[in-house]
């Protein structure tokens, strides 16, 4: 049984045509480099940059910039193994794709079932944010929503528990009931969830049309914001530049990763995709290095409008100018928001089906996941589906533990792909094709962990002691594995002359999960669980690489 979880798809299979292999019908091609990379840059700027950014600033004040920079190095890393990937195996699926063809199915699975979390739940969190600004926006034209359909019924409840003043409790205490219950939901964030689905539903083009439009908006909003923000920077909120210490920068890891999930998302695309092998790995590094510069731009112009204590509210953006008193800019900064975190929702509203789209086909999941609409050619069922999963919690889910559970997940995903093109043969060069730059890693990953060891022992003498426990603290389990892990890696590096840009991309990210709250790992596990539960169920036996398949 053992073989049988971790057989693999041939790389043979995955790259043919999905229609001959599967009798399913295929998706059309429409898009271009350009179109790639602003499906790249949509998915990026959005709920990260007008909401959990703020979170990211009040914990780690100005030296956030490290941890956006820290994030960046790790995505860069991992984008270039997605595009190697990409170019070896140019189909829908994404890293599920992917570890079918490196790790196994059982992999592959976990991989899809963590994709979930990334493009369906984290869509929720969005979905949130958007309404926040929406109902702002809608303030500042004087029209007013009830408070009852402007907040999910889980934060008004606890709210109303906590006694505190404010929106929350305004709608318990407002709400009309209903059989006993009081009818408290997010109204704007199930509509935009309803409309983008219906978009996505319709076709890949008309999507692709409506993304571009969006992205070039907000790019223009946010250098406007730069550019205004700046003449308000006053250096001396800088000081101190990480006023909690470096914990206190690694404490907004959840935040900031979050701002950067959706990169990837673009690899969903490679069946529409009119020349995957070259643009798919262009499209995602292009669009990284450019919201990584916005980033960083909007990070320092924020902790230099205001104090960093300031900045730990859902808006910081609306924030930082409302306490400058530029008001003139807040409706722009709104408007700026809604576009951006529209365009979030679309690419990952179309990411998702077309990862179950995959998963179908390879006999996963039932085939109706896999149909294809006749006419619009979108994995219609699939779709319907993913907007099913955002749209339901809506009513009742907490926006603070989506972020948490996303990013982790999402990292998860990002540990394995770096990890299987380790496992993947390198290939030759071919004219056209993106080729994963290769760098000896024998002597390089051991001699960075000796300047890294000798670094943390002069300038940290009791780091060790805080993990160990034996400055009073409790045992820091995540960083101990961590640690082995790194010497794990350095060993293999050496013994095996590992590829340097993999070997850093899961080292950076493993990094990254040590900054997760252990709270955060269990209801990962407990995912992980559910998941396996439904992969033995159904997809163990129905599998298309099952002795029993056809």
């Amino acid at each position: 049984m053992l073989n049988q979880l971790f057989r693999k798809k041939p790389i043979g299979a995955a790259t043919g045509s999905e229609g001959e292999i599967h009798g399913a019908q295929s998706l059309g091609k429409h898009l271009s480099l350009r179109d790639l990379t602003f499906f790249g840059i949509a998915a990026i700027i959005g709920a990260g940059s007008f909401s959990s950014m703020g979170t990211a600033c009040f914990n780690g004040g100005p030296g956030v910039v490290f941890l956006f920079i820290l994030c960046a190095v790790a995505c860069g890393f991992t984008a270039l193994c997605y595009a190697d990937f990409a170019a070896r195996v140019p189909v829908s699926g994404s890293a599920y794709t992917y570890a079918y063809v490196s790790f196994g199915e059982l992999f592959a699975w976990i991989i899809g079932w963590a994709l979930l979390m990334e493009y369906s739940i984290g869509n929720i969190y969005v979905a949130f944010a958007w309404s926040g600004y929406f109902t702002n926006l809608l303030d500042g034209l004087g029209l007013h929503m009830p408070e009852w359909l402007t907040i999910n019924y889980t934060a008004a409840h606890i709210a109303f528990d906590s006694g505190t003043t404010g929106e929350g409790t305004t709608a318990w205490n407002t709400a009309p009931m209903l059989a006993g219950l009081r009818i408290i939901f997010d109204l704007p964030a199930f509509a935009i969830n309803a409309f983008i689905t219906w978009l996505v539903y319709t076709g890949v083009k008309e999507s692709r049309n409506v993304s571009n439009i969006m992205v070039v908006v907000k790019l223009a909003i946010i250098v406007l914001v730069i550019i205004v923000g700046a003449a308000y920077v006053d250096i001396d909120n800088w000081t101190p530049w990480m006023p909690n210490g470096f914990s206190g920068v690694m404490a907004g890891v959840s935040a900031v990763f979050f701002a950067y999930i959706g990169f990837d998302a673009v690899s969903t695309l490679a069946e529409e995709s009119k020349n995957p092998q070259r643009d798919l790995p262009k499209g995602m590094i292009i669009s990284l290095v450019v919201c990584t510069a916005v980033y960083i731009a909007l990070a320092l112009v924020l902790t230099g409008m205001v104090g960093y204590k300031q900045l730990g509210v859902s808006d910081p953006l609306a924030e930082v100018f409302a306490i400058r008193g530029v008001k003139w800019m807040l409706f722009i900064v709104s408007i700026a928001a809604v576009v951006a975190m529209t365009s979030v929702m679309l690419v990952f509203q179309l990411g998702q089906p077309r990862i179950w789209m995959s998963m179908s086909r390879d006999g996963l999941l039932p085939k109706r996941f896999a149909s294809i609409h006749p006419r619009y050619k979108t994995p219609g069922f699939s779709t319907i589906v993913t907007g099913l999963v955002v749209g339901i919690p809506i009513f009742f889910t907490d926006e603070n533990f989506i972020l948490d559970f996303t990013s982790i997940g999402t990292l998860f995903a990002f540990v394995l792909v770096c990890g299987g093109v380790l496992l993947m043969p390198r290939k030759e060069r071919e004219p056209g094709r993106f080729h994963l730059p290769y760098f000896n890693a024998k002597f390089i990953v051991p001699l960075l962990g000796m300047i890294a060891l000798a670094l943390i022992v002069t300038f940290d003498p009791n780091h060790f002691h805080r993990i160990l426990g034996r400055t009073g603290g409790d045992v820091v389990v995540p960083m101990i594995v961590f640690y082995l892990l790194c010497v794990v890696m350095a060993w293999y590096s050496f013994r095996k002359q590992w590829s340097l840009i993999p070997v850093l991309g899961l080292i950076s990210c493993c990094y990254l999960l040590t900054g997760m709250a252990v709270s955060n790992w269990k209801w990962f596990a407990i995912w992980l669980v559910i998941g396996l539960a439904c992969y033995f169920a159904y997809g163990y036996r129905h599998s298309r690489l099952a002795p029993s398949a056809p």
